[in-house]
């Protein structure tokens, strides 16, 4: 259980900071830069759900998405060792994967095929959807160089890359939902303002 008492420990005030493991490290460092772009997803997901509350059953999907992202971040800032720590360190696991995906499949099925590339936009709640989609996908990038570098589980970076899918796919859904609206998808027109 997490206990926060106390939010300022003064720790972090040489520009460090403690994974999960006790091991310290910059803060610029690339593993506490993918975890903490994962929290920026979060809190872009966050502000998304004000516009698709609404929408109950999107809203719940989002809602386990954000609980996903506290365990992803969890993941993350606890590197595996040789030496097994102490406790159970939280890991994304398959099945968190496996949800996202029958989550898509079960949104897009509403929606039409796409016949162009669409642009970030249509209604509040898909623009806020799109634009965690982009911090997603800024953080898969970083979870990509990580695990170039260091140990990162296999779950951890496929939920991260069905995260952006999903936020595509819900961004549509949302611009779908808002066609009697006058919302619906922004089609990308190649060319349109030469």
């Amino acid at each position: 259980m997490v206990r926060l008492n106390k939010i300022y420990t003064r720790t972090g005030d040489d520009g460090t900071t403690g994974l999960g493991s006790g091991e310290r490290r910059r803060k610029d460092d690339l593993r506490v830069e993918a975890y903490g772009t994962v929290d920026e997803a979060n809190a872009a997901i966050g502000l998304a759900r004000l516009s698709s509350a609404d929408d109950k059953p999107l809203d719940a999907m989002l809602s386990a998405i954000q609980n996903d992202l506290f365990d992803l971040g969890a993941d993350l800032a606890t590197p595996p060792t040789d030496t097994p720590p102490p406790y159970e360190p939280l890991r994304m696991t398959q099945a968190q994967v496996d949800r996202l995906e029958r989550e898509i499949d079960g949104l897009n099925a509403e929606l039409s095929p796409l016949r162009s590339f669409v642009l970030p936009g249509g209604t509040k709640a898909a623009a806020a959807l799109h634009l965690a989609r982009t911090i997603t996908r800024r953080a898969e990038r970083l979870i990509v160089a990580l695990a170039a570098a260091e140990p990162v589980g296999a779950p951890a970076l496929k939920y991260v890359n069905r995260l952006s899918d999903f936020l595509f796919v819900a961004a549509r859904y949302a611009n779908h939902r808002a066609q009697d609206n006058g919302g619906g998808d922004v089609l990308w027109v190649p060319g349109k303002n030469r």
